[in-house]
């Protein structure tokens, strides 16, 4: 009689389960992503379990009329950056993953979120599988009194969180963190595929079932993307991820996935001594302290969503010493950067080659939207010339190959927020300084340009 095989190997992007090891992929084609762990006795490879006590039981099929919205449906979190990467607050039902570096300030932020919600009435329960209750308290204690019905459990077996959050009912749930948690009939360790899959399954028949919110936190990789199958972010709500350098002060939300809102939504906030301080002027803050005379600074706009985002482009153009020159790009993409300065050297007859160039983004923002493009060669053509940029003047537009200005997204938007923070004049392309209303001439000067050589121009007005 054949003997029962006890393992089995399962894709870590996409979990698709093989009983045997393949180099690719045949669901989502990627390399070397096969990994072999045990397999439990009452595991249904491919299938999520059914819940114990049948979440599902007498639903029937609706129509849509039948189904009401109210605003009610969602929860403030006390944060309105993080409602607004949420889509105006917490959905009751929704199943949402925060994921980053480790000490990037994750738990800190879902404890403030707890202590506010718990503070306006809303019955929480926080459930952590790393910390023991003593470590959350000395924590608690930094960032403030808590008050209200905010209650704690140290557990990592899933059956018994799934016994205790049906004994509480609470309105929020916070696991922290998926990776330690584990189910009984699954024979792998804590944090491997199968673990990970079925923990998520559970919570999210939980969430749905019950609605109740439920936050999970998740590990990344040393390639920053959550640890455990890819799977994991196509099975939840919402996908938060926490950016920025644990030395730096400020850190961004940015939301990758959002059933409930806009994806291109991002919160700013600041680490203090008492935890995450929402920064409400981000453009503000990223400016402060930048040179005033200094040749290779530009303050350009980007647009996040509906927010409008000042900052300052920075770019350093020296002689090369040797043949091949260097290019260096922080915060935006390098071959971008090689893209603009061939057209600086194509359209413009700059000799980029003998050159070394570094561009950077002041404050360790990490922005690709084309509406930098011309502000990148402006800070480049500053820094080569040594001529300053007036600091008082905002630059946005998308360059194309043939050295052509286009026309950007919510020109207006861009405008407007140079002009609450005192900018005198702007550069913007011909086709949006057109399109625009009237309202803003009188407030800032606009100077529109068709292509490269213009804005130039502007920039050194000896060069004809």
């Amino acid at each position: 009689m054949a003997k029962a095989k006890t393992t089995a190997f399962f894709c870590k992007e996409c979990g698709y389960e093989s009983s045997k090891w393949m180099g690719q992929c045949p669901a989502c084609k990627e390399w070397n992503t096969m990994v072999e762990e045990p397999v439990g006795k009452r595991e249904l490879p491919g299938r999520i379990k059914s819940v114990p006590g049948g979440l599902r039981s007498g639903a029937k099929p609706v129509k849509l009329e039948e189904v009401s919205l109210d605003e009610q449906d969602r929860i403030t979190t006390g944060y309105r950056e993080l409602d607004r990467v949420l889509g105006d607050g917490i959905v009751a039902g929704s199943l949402v993953l925060v994921g980053g570096d480790p000490g990037i300030g994750k738990s800190t932020l879902l404890l403030q979120v707890c202590r506010n919600l718990a503070g306006a009435g809303h019955k929480v329960l926080y459930i952590s599988g790393e910390e023991s209750l003593k470590q959350i308290k000395m924590r608690a204690n930094r960032i403030g009194t808590v008050t209200g019905e905010l209650r704690f459990l140290c557990e990592t077996n899933l059956d018994l969180i799934e016994e205790a959050i049906r004994a509480e009912q609470p309105e929020i749930v916070i696991v922290d963190s998926i990776q330690t948690m584990y189910r009984e009939d699954v024979s792998s360790a804590p944090g491997s595929v199968s673990q990970v899959r079925e923990s998520t399954g559970v919570l999210m028949q939980i969430a749905k079932g019950l609605g109740i919110a439920v936050f999970i936190v998740g590990h990344v990789t040393k390639e920053g993307v959550v640890a455990g199958p890819r799977v994991l972010e196509h099975m939840v709500d919402t996908v938060l991820y926490f950016e920025g350098e644990r030395s730096a002060s400020y850190r961004i939300l940015r939301g990758v996935k959002n059933r409930f809102g806009s994806t291109n939504e991002i919160g700013v906030f600041e680490m203090q001594e008492q935890g995450l301080a929402e920064v409400e002027n981000p453009s503000e803050y990223l400016l402060s302290g930048r040179p005033e005379e200094a040749s290779g600074a530009v303050v350009a706009c980007s647009m996040e969503g509906t927010r409008p985002i000042l900052l300052e482009v920075q770019a350093l153009v020296t002689q090369t010493n040797f043949g091949m020159p260097r290019r260096t790009a922080a915060g935006t993409d390098y071959n971008r950067v090689n893209l603009l300065m061939a057209v600086l050297e194509k359209r413009c007859h700059y000799e980029m080659s003998r050159y070394d160039a570094y561009v950077n983004i002041a404050g360790g923002l990490k922005m690709n939207e084309p509406a930098l493009d011309l502000a990148i060669i402006l800070a480049l053509v500053s820094s080569l010339k040594d001529v300053p940029v007036n600091p008082r003047t905002i630059i946005f537009g998308e360059v194309g190959l043939s050295g052509e200005v286009r026309a950007v997204s919510q020109a207006e938007q861009r405008v407007s927020e140079a002009v609450k923070l005192g900018f005198e004049s702007c550069i913007l392309p011909q086709v949006s300084l057109d399109k625009m209303k009237a309202g803003q001439n009188g407030k800032i000067a606009l100077y529109g340009v068709s292509n490269v050589r213009e804005a130039i121009n502007l920039l050194d007005p000896r060069r004809r």
